[in-house]
């Protein structure tokens, strides 16, 4: 792809695929051989789900905004995060889309460093790119982005404008190309 071409949207918009994402996820948890005792929405992409996903399994939520690139916010709480785990308290971690896999090895890393206890982390999004260069454990849809260079626009983003929806999608040509 042309670094400068717009890129495909593919706007998520129906809140009833969604939630239906949503409740595939929630099943999967709620039908594995391991539960979680708190659901972690990574921010900002994973907040709405795993607010949902928090209420179907009946746990409670917490949060660390990684997107916002505020220094240490984020490691500060994954230290909290790693602590709680290392005690036996397993953690959901839960992210709109496993695209690069960027997120979820700095997560990981961070979360290894503080001591969190690998046994008690486990991730779900609701799009996971086969291709990606981490592994999660819980997804909804697979894509594989070596085909599929459409750039994956959720009901929350969709708020925004086109203009600052190709900006983000442009500023990360690798996934589009």
């Amino acid at each position: 792809m042309n670094p400068t071409a717009e890129p495909e949207l593919h706007y998520l918009e129906y809140y009833e695929d969604f939630l239906a994402k949503v409740r595939v996820l929630s099943r999967k948890v709620r039908e594995g051989s391991w539960m979680p005792d708190f659901v972690i929405g990574v921010g900002r992409g994973g907040l709405a789900p795993g607010v949902y996903i928090s209420h179907q399994l009946e746990l409670p939520m917490l949060s660390i905004d990684h997107s916002s690139k505020v220094p240490g916010f984020a490691d500060e709480l994954l230290v909290k995060v790693a602590a709680m785990s290392a005690q036996g308290k397993r953690m959901l971690f839960v992210d709109d889309i496993n695209d690069s896999g960027g997120t979820i090895q700095y997560l990981r890393g961070k979360y290894a460093e503080a001591g969190g206890d690998p046994a008690n982390m486990r991730f779900a999004v609701v799009i996971n790119n086969q291709s990606s260069s981490a592994t999660v454990d819980f997804w909804a849809d697979m894509i594989d982005r070596a085909d599929d260079k459409r750039w994956f626009v959720f009901p929350w983003e969709a708020v925004g404008t086109k203009d600052s929806i190709v900006e983000e999608a442009l500023s990360v040509p690798e996934r589009l190309s």
